[in-house]
């Protein structure tokens, strides 16, 4: 998703609205893609449209290199193509059906247990940064410029991208993307997010 350049795209889901549940209710699922998801992605392209110097540009380089581009267009391409990012890596992460790769494996395996320990311990430190979160964000393992893992807790839709850091694992804590279900049980939502993490996904963005 990171490769896609202007015009972009919102991808598929992958599977049906209540593929997920009951960590993730068919209502919500399809409010927050086809809605949410789908007006980041609208909102991105009719701020670079007018920018034809940016059209080369993938996703991922607009938002690594965020601080270069005009001033009239870095807040839209922050909020909504970041969003569009986070957003397309949620989704792939979110495993359907019964079908879950409940630890890592590989290469993420060998960095959690460095900078981890334990697959729980690194659950946790995910855990604590989604709940902790103040208003509306995400809570992301991320790997760092050094190749270490490392936990944040971002605002918005800021990706960790903007800081040169590559996104692992994300877990979305904005009200829209729970509140249907879990109403102010933010903590509920995110035990059912970590258990449904597709640790083979997470472990295909270590590069």
């Amino acid at each position: 998703m990171l490769s896609q350049k202007y015009p972009f795209v919102l991808p598929p889901l992958g599977y049906a609205n209540n593929a997920v549940e009951p960590a993730v209710d068919a209502q919500t699922m399809g409010i927050h893609h086809d809605r949410h998801h789908a007006a980041y992605v609208t909102n991105l392209n009719a701020a670079v449209q007018p920018q034809t110097a940016l059209h080369g540009l993938t996703l991922g380089e607009l938002l690594m290199g965020l601080r270069r581009w005009p001033p009239a267009v870095q807040t839209a391409i922050r909020n909504n193509g970041g969003g569009h990012a986070n957003h397309a890596l949620f989704w792939k992460l979110l495993s359907p059906g019964g079908a879950v790769a409940q630890v890592p494996s590989g290469r993420l395996a060998e960095m959690v247990a460095r900078d981890f320990e334990t697959v729980d311990a690194c659950k946790a430190a995910l855990k604590a940064a989604a709940v902790s979160q103040f208003g509306s964000g995400w809570a992301w393992l991320v790997k760092t410029a050094t190749s270490r893992l490392a936990v944040r807790a971002l605002p918005n839709q800021d990706s960790p991208l903007l800081e040169g850091e590559l996104p692992i694992v994300g877990i979305d804590v904005w009200e829209h993307a729970y509140y249907l279900k879990y109403q102010n049980r933010r903590a509920d939502y995110v035990d059912a997010i970590l258990a449904r993490i597709n640790w083979d996904v997470a472990g295909d963005q270590v590069v």
